[in-house]
């Protein structure tokens, strides 16, 4: 008579004890940051829409070339578009420069240690100061200028294109030093060493391989800080650019106000009027700054091809 194999015992796939709720708090912090996601992207588009209905309606060709005017069907952007380019120019010419020549330091010539390192902390902390301290220094160094037993150590410039450039400058100066030490990182270390084994100097390495291989990162983020800057209202309204201006800017020791001031400066009165003119100046701001979103990603997108 032949014996019956033993049952063996069942063996279950499913998780069980600990592991389970590792995994079921894993699929509800999937759902909770979903729900996150879209409460963002949906209250983000509620107000895209609102800024468009009112907005779309006032966005005409003459919006864009009038004066500031207390009548605001006579009101426009002219002065504050003008003035958003020269504070950017400048400030891009103030900041850009200095800002990766410290990331090519930092990274390719600073000497591994503990003074490096502090240098390092530094950037990173000043890179998440509020822009309002920025404004606060601006203020007390640029605009005042700064002075020591009757010595002037700096001049005062006043409520100049000049001084805001500086203080914007001073804000996105940490952020574009961390995305272009990020950028040159990324650059295979194998480039360098070839470089340097067939006898080119430091120098003549990041100048034609470390920097171009860098760049496309290096170009994304400066154009997202100055995108960022764009948008700035705190900063120049602390150093007193909050100014009526009804002429077009041609050097930068003249007062000024950019877009973002201009709407924050129609938001401020009463007439419903001026909001339909906020609405449209917000059209007008965001365009610029997705456009150069943009054209940080065509610009990532065509030196990574090549």
């Amino acid at each position: 008579m032949a014996l019956a194999p033993p049952q063996s015992d069942q063996i279950s796939l499913r998780a069980q004890g600990r592991v389970a709720r590792r995994q079921a708090f894993s699929r509800l912090s999937r759902y909770v940051l979903l729900l996150a996601t879209v409460t963002g992207i949906g209250v983000l588009a509620v107000l895209a829409v609102d800024t468009m209905v009112r907005g779309l309606p006032v966005l005409d060709w003459q919006f864009i070339t009038s004066y500031p005017s207390r009548n605001a069907v006579d009101a426009g952007l002219r002065s504050s578009l003008l003035g958003t380019v020269w504070v950017m120019g400048t400030t891009i010419i103030l900041a850009i420069p200095v800002a990766i020549g410290t990331a090519v330091f930092l990274e390719e010539f600073a000497p591994k240690g503990r003074f490096t390192s502090v240098v390092r902390l530094n950037i990173a902390n000043l890179a998440g100061v509020p822009s309002i301290i920025y404004g606060i220094l601006g203020l007390t160094v640029f605009v005042r200028g700064v002075e020591l037993q009757g010595v002037t150590l700096f001049p005062a410039l006043g409520t100049t294109i000049l001084a805001g450039s500086l203080t914007l400058a001073l804000m996105i100066l940490p952020m574009t030093v961390i995305a272009s030490v990020e950028a040159i990182r990324q650059v295979p270390p194998s480039i360098r060493d070839g470089s340097l084994a067939l006898g080119a100097t430091r120098l003549q390495t990041v100048r034609h391989h470390t920097l171009p291989g860098a760049l496309p990162g290096i170009m994304t983020g400066t154009i997202l800080a100055i995108s960022r800057a764009a948008g700035e209202t705190a900063a120049l309204i602390m150093i007193g650019a909050f100014a009526f201006i009804a002429f077009d800017n041609k050097s930068v020791n003249e007062d000024f106000t950019t877009v973002a001031i201009q709407i924050y400066n129609w938001t401020t009165r009463p007439q419903e009027a001026f909001r339909a003119n906020a609405a449209a100046g917000i059209i007008v701001l965001m365009v610029m700054v997705i456009g150069l979103n943009l054209v940080a990603v065509l610009i990532r997108e065509r030196f990574r091809r090549k």
